[in-house]
């Protein structure tokens, strides 16, 4: 059930939004998850609900940390709502609650200074769920990156309140059914980022069901240290080479189609103004260190991609936070807008690069507001906070 299907005027409903937006001090420096988190609270204030949301920021670790305070939030969600957002300071706010009339908005301080929040005691993350659950008649979910923690906001709530599925959840199920469930082919899927550890589970299920294979970024130095090759100074994990000589096997007998690059740019350290080299990528000088893919590799990931109907990308291709080391993310994000695929962005770092190298969002199928999330859905794995709401 979503919240489209419930009469909610004049009725406290408790929003769990996901709004862990990057802040440079008071200062938000990529809003994509407020604006995402927009249309479930403006519609649910537009029928005449009490709206509470409730959010996390960061890692304070169950304690109150004005660095993460939610205050910022409140005051762009407000611009973005048209709307004054209350925002009183307190993770539980009954008095705050109380004084709303319909169609209403205000915002709860960061959850995770409580630490029943996070807790893995149940008890504990149950008491304090039942702190939250006081404030409403209706708990709404759309959370999506946050439903793969077992988190009192997100699991426990549900099971002590009338719960539906907001927009933005049911909107991102959506796209990971269309992904995991008879996806178009050829189904191609690109992975970057720093460490194979991150993605074993996702990679393992991956090669029972995708057509092609892409990796890039740091995680593809451990690639082409398994099959011999030396990597020089480049991001290497070791522990997981076994594992990864394991993926090799598996695609070439599943017939996977599993991409490496052909070459990178192979930089003297690691730094924005650090000088680098174009050089093969089975051929890193010891002393250099792969910071990018090359341009060899951005042409070869392109073709692979040209005739695509299904794409999922999670993962930056190098080190695109630096202006000469974000060419190969680039490419493959500009390779997306061209298809004619279906075209989902996996979230996180992949999300946030295509917002900072000013890319249009809306040259992709989708942008996910959860990358840990879809890649655990991807995964095969049961997520509590969907559990809870179905």
């Amino acid at each position: 059930m979503t919240f489209a299907d419930t009469d909610v005027r004049g009725r406290r409903v408790l929003v769990r939004a996901d709004l862990n937006v990057p802040l440079d001090g008071e200062t938000i420096t990529d809003d994509g998850r407020i604006r995402a988190s927009v249309p479930t609270i403006k519609a649910l204030a537009e029928q005449g609900a009490k709206v509470v949301v409730c959010a996390h920021l960061g890692r304070p670790k169950g304690e109150p940390n004005p660095k993460y305070s939610l205050r910022p939030v409140a005051a762009r969600l407000g611009e973005l709502l048209g709307r004054e957002v209350a925002f009183s300071g307190k993770v539980v706010d009954a008095e705050l609650v109380d004084g709303l009339k319909d169609g209403d908005v205000a915002l709860l301080e960061n959850l995770r200074f409580e630490p029943g929040e996070e807790s893995k005691d149940d008890d504990a993350r149950r008491a304090f769920a039942r702190r939250l659950a006081d404030l409403a008649d209706l708990y709404v979910g759309d959370g999506f990156g946050a439903v793969h923690r077992k988190h009192a906001s997100v699991y426990d709530v549900p099971e002590l309140l009338p719960h539906a599925m907001g927009g933005l959840v049911a909107a991102e199920v959506e796209v990971l059914k269309r992904l995991t469930e008879n996806p178009e082919r050829p189904y191609v899927v690109v992975l970057g980022g720093a460490k194979v550890s991150d993605k074993l589970g996702v990679i393992a299920n991956l090669l029972t069901k995708v057509d092609r294979l892409l990796i890039g970024g740091g995680m593809a130095y451990t690639f082409l240290k398994a099959q011999g090759h030396e990597v020089g100074q480049s991001l290497l994990q070791e522990d997981q080479l076994d594992q990864v000589r394991g993926f090799l096997s598996e695609a070439v007998k599943r017939g996977v189609d599993l991409v490496l690059p052909v070459d990178v740019l192979a930089a003297t350290h690691f730094a924005e103004d650090a000088p680098y080299e174009v050089v093969a990528a089975d051929a890193i000088p010891a002393d250099r260190q792969g910071l990018d893919i090359g341009p060899k590799t951005r042409e070869l990931f392109a073709t692979k991609l040209a005739d695509a109907r299904t794409v999922f990308w999670n993962g930056p291709m190098g080190v695109f936070e630096f202006d000469a080391y974000s060419g190969g993310t680039r490419a493959v994000a500009e390779a997306l807008i061209g298809s004619e695929a279906f075209t989902v962005v996996g979230g996180g770092d992949s999300a946030a690069a295509v917002r900072r190298l000013g890319l249009p969002e809306d040259g992709f199928s989708h942008i996910s507001t959860g990358g840990g999330a879809s890649l655990e859905y991807l995964e095969g794995k049961t997520l509590p906070g969907l559990e809870a709401l179905q």
